[in-house]
């Protein structure tokens, strides 16, 4: 071939290669810095917890109530995109992870402690204020794709936050607080000079009059059932996640070391899921397709590991649970955003994110209740069972609302 064709179809190649839209960068990033913070704050949180003397049950309230204060918070966060704009409402949340982490880090009472929960918790509603933002710059036909690279910033922060806090702990229990709490101030300065404003004045005008933040009047009933379907999968996906741990313990013998090894490993095939297989599958199975294939996935997954077959059952499983949810999660979101009004987006995404938050607190106090008096297997066949509901849930393809984006 000569050289001259060769170039000139190398460059028709690499235009047919979508490009990022102008400040998906900066989101992704300030979404990524923001979850490495909340990834270092967690695996030290029960220690900490201890260090004061709290009772075990007290515990399990202070790490319910980050879940708890992001559940009653994001759909009022989204709202507030809504109506003041993306990039006011992401700065202001950056500050409240700051405050929070410092507050968390000070605390010598329950009480204080509880606080700076909760107010990290409230802050960290903001990642539908994000989903919100990269679906405005989103063309409708990349949305998915965009989604599931922000995903991946989601799996960064949960691998290299914990790994951070491992040497930040050195210090001192308090120390890896101050310095989620620096990360979050620097990211909140670099993003009030970087981070783009991707809703316009003229939609923030239109949801003035639009309801409340929890009034789901005029919300397309597609993106509502959406939204179950969301709930549904998670509290199955979080149930795994919450007794895992217990499962390689009992059947494998695994040590926290082993099994931290694993989660870490599991985090980073996320990442590359939903970096690398969310455009191609969506592109050939379409939305619908996509979330019904995750939800498949998930659903045989879990079945797997329920069975008791040692390694022989465990790697299929959890390759498909990555796979599925890998694919479900941002496919899900994408849909939500594509099947609402702009001046609404905020707030629906904000819905889903509540939804999903109420499923981390529904599905592992379910699963380990089952789990502890039904036996080892039985949490993952209701989930199995959960997810098997959930693909019922979805509309088919052929209704009204699943291509009105395109």
């Amino acid at each position: 071939m000569p050289p001259l064709r060769a170039a000139s179809e190398g460059g028709r190649a690499r235009k047919t290669r979508p490009s990022l839209p102008p400040g998906f960068g900066a989101i992704w990033t300030t979404v990524a810095i923001d979850l490495i913070g909340f990834g270092i704050v967690f695996p030290i949180l029960p220690r900490y917890a201890e260090d004061l003397h709290i009772s075990p049950g007290v515990i399990g309230l202070v790490v319910a109530s980050f879940s708890l204060a992001q559940l009653v918070c994001a759909p009022i966060m989204g709202k507030l995109s809504d109506r003041y704009g993306r990039k006011p409402v992401l700065i202001v949340s950056l500050c409240g992870t700051a405050v929070g982490s410092v507050i968390t880090g000070l605390a010598g009472s329950v009480w204080l402690l509880l606080l700076g929960r909760l107010v990290d918790g409230a802050s960290g509603a903001s990642v539908s204020v994000a989903q919100a933002a990269v679906a405005d710059v989103a063309p409708p036909a990349e949305r998915a794709r965009l989604f599931g690279l922000l995903g991946a910033a989601f799996g960064v922060g949960f691998v290299l936050g914990p790994a951070i806090a491992t040497f930040a702990a050195l210090g001192g229990p308090h120390i890896p607080f101050f310095i989620a709490a620096a990360i979050a101030g620097v990211n909140a300065v670099i993003a009030l000079r970087r981070l783009p404003e991707t809703h316009p004045k003229e939609a923030r005008a239109t949801s003035d009059r639009q309801p409340p933040a929890f009034d789901t009047r005029g919300l397309p009933g597609l993106a509502l059932r959406l939204v179950g379907v969301s709930f549904v999968a998670m509290v199955a996906f979080s149930g795994f996640e919450a007794t895992f741990a217990l499962l390689v313990r009992d059947r494998l013998g695994l040590t926290l070391s082993s099994t931290g090894a694993v989660f870490t490993g599991i985090g980073l095939a996320l990442v590359l899921v939903q970096t690398g297989l969310v455009h191609p599958v969506s592109v050939r199975l379409g939305e619908v397709g996509t979330v019904r294939f995750g939800l498949a996935a998930n659903a045989c997954g879990l079945v797997l590991l329920a069975a008791d077959h040692g390694w022989t059952t465990l790697v299929p499983a959890l390759l498909l649970l990555v796979v599925g949810q890998g694919l479900l999660t941002p496919t899900l979101s994408s849909a939500v955003a594509g099947r609402v009004p702009g001046e609404r987006r905020g707030q629906a995404l904000g819905l889903q994110q509540a939804a999903s938050g109420l499923a981390r607190v529904v599905g592992p106090a379910a699963a380990g209740f089952l789990f502890g008096r039904a036996g080892v297997g039985v949490p993952y066949v209701v989930g199995a069972v959960l997810v098997a509901v959930a693909v019922g849930l979805v509309p088919a393809a052929r209704r009204e609302g699943w291509r009105t984006a395109h």
